[in-house]
């Protein structure tokens, strides 16, 4: 598993959990639509830090919430 798959998973849950609708979540966010679209299909080469934090932002939650998931202590997490 990758960072952008981590993220990507993270991410969708998020969405289910909160009923946010990707448009939502890019408005809230200010991520471009065809970015998100590759956030969340795992297809972006990098997550940078600023991408994690505007995902946060559109949750309405600090960048510390969403990186606090189990997903992030995986051990098995690709960082190339």
């Amino acid at each position: 598993m990758t960072i952008n798959d981590a993220v990507a998973i993270r991410t969708l849950h998020l969405m289910r959990q909160k009923n946010i609708t990707q448009y939502r979540l890019e408005q809230d966010s200010g991520i471009l639509h065809g970015s998100m679209d590759r956030i969340l299909q795992s297809k972006n080469k990098t997550v940078t830090f600023t991408t994690i934090y505007r995902l946060a932002r559109g949750f309405h939650m600090t960048i510390y919430e969403f990186l606090d998931d189990d997903i992030f202590r995986r051990n098995d997490i690709e960082l190339d």
